[in-house]
């Protein structure tokens, strides 16, 4: 069962004790009283069966025999990428806030001792954490011996150290700001990424300590005179990264530290970045924005699936995250780069009304990958794991 269900099944019923008494003939059977035993028995059997001390991964073996996250994982291991930890920490939380059960709000804060227990020393979070005491010797953990040798990455790719510290923010605004070991996960976190933000407010994908400035000049997004059409097999974890929606989250993150804490290091840092997507927004023929850019604000490969291109993914989050941007600061500037994306994308539509995830660059085909990751113009025979 995937821990994403398990979100489906307490929302809905988080949802029935403020809304629900007034629908249906199901929903007025069900009192509170009925919902808030209801919540605690799933949290309970989550909290002693399913996961580990708080940590929990995607999915278990219906006998609780075998279980993993996006990948093979012990049962000591925890998960940081939504559904994991942190996703159903906020659940239990919210939970709590709906009920007023201490018991959810144990739950919550089991989550949240496990996601101290795993911050990196370089302040924010990897894909997955160990609670186990020999798996841990493979990370550098704040909490514990230091060990420089061992891996100590943060991510921010696929939502992981933006949803952990919304997670423990949230908590921390439950608690009324009153336990200090979770304001230092919080701060150091925080003071650790704010110092890994680029010079024109883009962010890499993974960093290990802040950049060095001289190394990433600020400059427009332009059009590179060539590019390879194969895989190039070179490291992208320092590139500017719009690739799953990582920017996008870092602006969701800043704007919520900001609303919690008034601190306006956090809304400086989002406006910064909404200024890296003025700057990545590629010229004419195709304003819009690529996935990954290198230090020369030029689109470049990431993965084998991910070539150089301009994306009609990733650009809508883009999008999105200006007009927040706008909302937040009243500066229009956020929101002029919007008509002619909006314009440029428009006109690029297939024929069935969708986008392309990829557009070759100047040329604007559709790009495609075969299921043995050969770039074409045909989409016949895509891979079935990436959109």
């Amino acid at each position: 069962m995937r821990l994403r269900h398990r979100k489906i099944l307490i929302v809905p019923l988080a949802v029935l004790l403020t809304t629900g008494f007034k629908q249906g003939s199901f929903a007025q059977e069900l009192t509170k009283q009925e919902a808030t035993n209801a919540l605690r028995k799933a949290v309970q059997f989550f909290r002693t069966e399913v996961g580990y001390k708080g940590a929990y991964l995607y999915q278990y073996s219906a006998d609780l025999k075998k279980q993993e996250g996006e990948g093979l994982a012990h049962k000591t291991t925890g998960w940081v990428q939504p559904p994991g930890t942190p996703y159903v920490g906020d659940t239990s939380l919210e939970a709590h806030r709906l009920t007023g059960s201490q018991y959810l709000l144990d739950a919550a804060k089991e989550s949240a001792s496990a996601l101290r227990l795993s911050q990196l020393r370089s302040g924010g979070w990897d894909s997955r954490f160990e609670l186990g005491e020999e798996h841990r010797k493979k990370y550098n953990y704040r909490v514990g011996t230091e060990n420089p040798k061992a891996r100590n990455q943060t991510t921010f790719d696929d939502n992981k150290t933006q949803s952990a510290l919304t997670f423990l923010m949230h908590l921390d605004t439950r608690l009324e700001f009153k336990d200090p070991e979770l304001r230092e996960v919080i701060d150091d976190a925080f003071t650790k990424c704010l110092a890994a933000q680029y010079p024109n407010g883009g962010w890499p994908q993974r960093f290990s300590a802040p950049p060095n400035p001289k190394d990433f000049p600020v400059k427009r997004a332009n059009y590179p005179e060539t590019w390879p059409r194969e895989y190039p097999k070179e490291k992208y974890g320092g590139h500017y990264t719009l690739n799953d929606n990582s920017i996008s989250d870092m602006i969701d993150v800043l704007l919520e530290a900001h609303r919690i804490y008034g601190d306006d290091r956090f809304l400086d840092a989002a406006r910064r970045s909404g200024d890296f997507l003025i700057l990545a927004q590629m010229p004419k023929p195709q304003p819009g924005w690529a996935q990954q850019y290198n230090a020369e604000m030029q689109p470049v490969w990431a993965r084998k699936f991910e070539p150089t291109s301009i994306t009609g993914g990733e650009s809508q989050s883009a999008i999105q995250s200006l007009l927040k941007v706008y909302q937040a600061t009243g500066d229009k500037k956020y929101i002029e780069p919007i008509p002619r994306a909006l314009a440029y994308y428009k006109s690029s539509l297939r024929p069935d009304g969708k986008l392309a995830r990829f557009y070759e660059l100047k040329t604007n085909k559709p790009l495609y990958f075969t299921k043995d990751y050969k770039l074409t113009y045909s989409d016949a025979d895509m891979p079935t794991h990436y959109s």
